[in-house]
């Protein structure tokens, strides 16, 4: 599928023949397309960058494979070597118009940073655990991007920030304190990728704090991360929907700032919906339902014409809401015949209204193209 650049191209191409813009005209638009064109990874980038994270991964596992028999400083110097040839040949490739093959050795380099952090702290029985290996990791791989101004390096750092709060926050490293040095790291990642020119790794830097926060109520399991969550998220999706430039233009996430709100804003919502799904009287349990359903109802009416993803996380979360009222409120009342039935008629529903918004969503396009 063409890019919408391309599109764009074409049709300048196609007016100019037509007669209905001249070509001075013409080229002002190209010039403001080329200048606004959004540089996103193709797929022969894609395999390109796969097959250099594979090269870079068969490179050390021989080096590891081969560990004993090579002298130590040899060791140490191939590491060094490998790292030092994926950032440099990077560089080169960068400025002779090889943009992503540059790119994929960045990604090797950082991936051998990672690995040659782990085999010299082996060899050289450094103090340390896990968590401070990941730490030095994405902290090196943080300040590459930033001397390089690597968009795929920004990316790569918020991953390797990612992995690190996943286990931490799991237990994995037998921890003994709540990962809230997380937060430093996605507002430090965050404004990196300003520099870096990443809006991939700002939208994974909201969706990892929604997954931070979300790890915070399960620790301590209190409505005060829930609640504040479900506010600022109504607060962030009134202003990327009523003062959308201005707001689009400071956090530069294409417009898709609604879609992060309405994520937000059901994570939220679900967290008290669990909290209130024990108690005795469901009323509190009805009315963060209630909530729930309308949010996702205004979601869709005021940003969903614009949002086809954002119309599809509504309609996951209206089948998510359908699904917890039932097994909260209804269970008791049905039998295995009625599960079926009820299920049956929810499942009935949420298909129906789905039907319907799309239809809605369609009808003034259609109209316009008939106009």
């Amino acid at each position: 599928m063409a890019s919408y650049s391309s599109r764009v191209r074409t049709d300048i191409a196609r007016w100019v023949q037509a007669g209905l813009v001249d070509a001075s005209t013409a080229d002002a638009l190209t010039r403001d397309v080329e200048a606004n064109e959004r540089k996103s990874l193709s797929f022969g980038s894609i395999l390109a960058m796969m097959a250099a994270l594979l090269f870079g991964a068969a490179v050390l596992i021989f080096v590891t494979a081969n560990w004993e028999a090579i002298p130590r400083m040899a060791r140490v110097a191939a590491l060094f070597a490998i790292i030092l040839a994926g950032y440099v040949g990077g560089a080169v490739l960068k400025t002779r118009d090889h943009a992503a093959l540059g790119e994929a050795l960045w990604i090797v380099a950082a991936a051998a940073f990672g690995g040659s952090i782990a085999l010299i702290g082996q060899m050289y029985h450094l103090s340390g655990d896990e968590t401070s290996a990941l730490i030095t990791w994405g902290a090196g791989t943080a300040l590459a991007a930033v001397a390089l101004r690597s968009n795929p390096l920004t990316v790569a750092a918020v991953g390797i920030a990612d992995a690190w709060l996943f286990l931490k926050g799991f237990d994995y490293f037998s921890r003994t304190e709540f990962p809230h040095l997380f937060v430093v790291m996605a507002i430090v990642l965050f404004a990196i990728s300003f520099w870096t020119r990443s809006p991939a790794a700002r939208h994974l830097i909201i969706q990892s704090v929604i997954f931070y926060l979300v790890l915070l109520f399960t620790e301590y399991e209190t409505l005060q991360v829930a609640v504040p969550l479900v506010v600022v998220s109504v607060l962030l999706f009134s202003a990327a929907i009523f003062a959308a430039e201005p707001v689009d233009w400071i956090l530069r996430l294409g417009g898709r700032l609604p879609l992060h709100a309405l994520v937000g804003f059901l994570t939220g919502l679900a967290m008290i919906q669990f909290e209130l799904a024990g108690e005795s009287n469901n009323s509190g349990f009805a009315i963060a339902s209630a909530v729930a359903l309308a949010g996702i109802v205004a979601a869709i009416v005021l940003g969903g014409r614009d949002s086809r993803g954002l119309r599809w996380v509504g309609y996951a979360g209206f089948a998510f809401e359908l699904a917890i009222i039932y097994v909260v409120m209804l269970q008791s009342m049905l039998d295995t015949a009625g599960f079926f039935l009820a299920a049956a008629v929810l499942l009935g529903i949420l298909a129906f209204v789905i039907l319907r918004v799309e239809k809605r969503m369609r009808a003034p396009s259609v109209e316009g193209a008939a106009a």
